[in-house]
């Protein structure tokens, strides 16, 4: 097996049976949603009924289901998980939904049990059908976005469970800084803002291993990807540009990111090292949308305070992997008893490339090299097109002018908190220690996309 690139795209807030629960029909034997999935709405009218469905006309605003966008905090998700009472497992997914705070519209119970059929996301279904997918790759842990993408980075979220409040510097050693202790090379692709940003032992690795998304294809026609790269989406509108969101968080147009995930399957497809690399793409967390499956328990890492243990996984969410070495239409399950997590991706650069563990999670989580097969020989399609016209500028007005989600408004405040290229990251980090700081409000998205510009020009060095 000859894996020189280790290719990770990480999108947000959805769970496997949202996006992929009816892919059972084109195969077979996956754990897909069941016919009479449903959970009860324990509303003002008395307990009812709310089953899984799907709207068959994907329209603007069928894909953008569930909105408002559900609870994910730690409190809410431990409810999603046992029912309004703590005694139905996987059964409190409407009634959290129903408690959310007041939003810019009607909360609706049955959103959260929406899902999408195959021809609804055909991208993301394609490459589930060409190459393989799993469907016992659970969040790392049952809480909001930082603490999951902090286990796909550092194999621990470090005791935090949900995004506010921050706990700058976020000081946890990296699998970016394994790779670097074994002289293989690594780099954040990202849009409009990285949240990996956030992890201070970072900085100084600046503007190297930071990268806009438009070098992505240019460095994959090139030959030149990293041993590790590292994909995050756009998470806020662009209204010059007419760009929107394209990481899937609800409310936002799943079209998207199906678009996102065609760009980076066509990037490493067309290149000169495809044979070469492993494509993984996955979602930090399942946002508040339905999963009928139960998390198992799980491998605390070490130091878990307990109140904050991550014994237990998060929610379900889509994993597909892509390569010539995984065989058309593999359905991809661990050997053992483990599910796959967010730190399988530091336990299979772990088996490739020999670095050394994080803590005893990324230890314990089961790699994906026994999925793989040991010569390249499946090349899948030349291309894939992603069906979607560009966005409007109506449309990206529309998205911009929403009250920024949580995930917005704490990266907005993650980048007020990011040293200026050339300032000593020493001197930043005890400046946060001193005076630990807290996330800013902002009443639209628009206004926190305009100060992560800014900040992040600071960041990379850019006048």
């Amino acid at each position: 097996m000859d894996i020189l690139h280790v290719v990770v795209l990480m999108l947000e807030n959805r769970s496997f049976d949202c996006l992929f629960g009816k892919l059972q029909a084109q195969i077979t034997g996956i754990d897909g949603l069941p016919d009479n999935a449903s959970n009860v709405w324990h509303g003002p009218n008395g307990p009812t009924e709310v089953p899984a469905w799907n709207d068959p006309a994907l329209t603007s605003t069928s894909a953008t289901i569930p909105d408002p966008d559900p609870g994910e905090l730690y409190s809410d998700i431990a409810m999603q998980l046992r029912g309004l009472n703590g005694d139905e497992p996987m059964g409190g997914f409407v009634d959290n939904y129903m408690e959310q705070k007041p939003a810019d519209k009607p909360y609706d119970p049955k959103a959260v049990m929406h899902y999408f059929t195959p021809d609804q996301v055909p991208v993301l279904s394609q490459l589930a059908y060409e190459f393989g997918v799993s469907d016992r790759w659970f969040a790392s842990a049952p809480c909001q976005t930082w603490p999951n993408r902090f286990f796909a980075h550092t194999g621990t979220a470090a005791g935090y469970l949900n995004n506010d409040p921050p706990h700058f510097p976020y000081t946890m050693p990296t699998v970016f800084g394994r790779l670097t202790e074994k002289h293989c090379d690594w780099r954040v692709y990202f849009h409009d803002f990285p949240q990996s940003a956030t992890l201070a032992t970072l900085w100084n690795d600046v503007p190297t291993n930071f990268r806009f998304f438009n070098a992505f294809a240019a460095d994959a026609a090139a030959g030149a990807l990293p041993t590790y790269s590292f994909i995050e989406p756009r998470y806020f509108a662009d209204t010059a540009l007419k760009l929107i969101p394209n990481d899937m968080h609800p409310p936002h147009n799943i079209a998207y990111g199906e678009q996102l995930v065609a760009q980076v399957y066509n990037a490493v497809r067309s290149g000169p090292r495809w044979k070469q690399t492993l494509l993984i793409i996955t979602f930090d967390e399942h946002g508040g949308c339905y999963d009928h499956i139960v998390p198992p328990a799980a491998t605390p890492p070490d130091g878990s305070p307990a109140n904050a243990p991550f014994n237990r996984y998060g929610v379900r969410v889509p994993a597909v992997i892509v390569s010539p070495y995984v065989r058309k239409g593999t359905i991809i399950r661990p050997p053992g008893g483990t599910p796959f997590d967010h730190t399988s991706i530091a336990a299979t650069l772990r088996r490739l490339y020999g670095i050394r563990p994080l803590t005893a999670r990324d230890a314990a989580a089961p790699d994906l090299i026994g999925a793989l097969d040991t010569q390249p020989g499946n090349d899948g399609p030349d291309r894939i097109v992603a069906p979607r016209a560009p966005a409007t500028a109506a449309e990206v007005a529309r998205v911009a002018s929403k009250p920024p989600n949580d995930l917005q408004a704490s990266l907005a405040g993650a980048a007020a908190q990011l040293p200026t290229l050339g300032a000593s990251v020493a001197a930043h980090i005890q400046r946060l220690i001193a005076a630990p700081p807290q996330l800013p409000e902002h009443d639209t998205v628009q206004l926190a996309a305009g100060a992560v510009e800014a900040h992040i020009k600071g960041f990379l060095g850019i006048v």
